[in-house]
């Protein structure tokens, strides 16, 4: 299971890397091997402010759809316009071209529920 050290991880399997007080955030290697084929992203919170542990989305796979939570709070700023056409981006380079949102960091956002790699290749064993 890829599991890149320099990312942070949720318990609900997404990944979020911060760069200044931009977040790019998307879902986890193991989390689009559960799901199976990905066929559509549904993200209709671009603009707004959310809080974090709030939905911003949902991926839809072959036999399931599953909610996409924020990691932490801040506005959504970008939603990634190739999986419009490429969901499937999800499944072949999640944590590369298969990112599904920016985000701008909300002042004083709280990163204490991040998880490191190590701490999430524990819960996901």
């Amino acid at each position: 299971m890829n599991t890149p050290s320099e990312l942070k991880y949720t318990k609900d399997h997404e990944w979020i890397k911060i760069e200044g007080n931009v977040a790019t955030i998307g879902i986890t290697d193991f989390a689009q091997g559960e799901l199976g084929d990905i066929v559509y992203v549904d993200v209709d919170t671009v603009d707004d402010d959310l809080n974090g542990g709030d939905v911003f989305g949902s991926v839809e796979a072959v036999k399931t759809v599953s909610d996409l939570f924020l990691p932490i709070a801040g506005k959504v700023i970008e939603f990634n316009s190739e999986l419009e056409d490429q969901p499937e981006l999800l499944n072949t380079d999640p944590y590369g071209n298969g990112w599904i949102i920016k985000l701008e960091i909300a002042d004083g956002a709280d990163h204490a529920e991040l998880l490191s790699a190590e701490d999430y290749q524990a819960i996901i064993g």
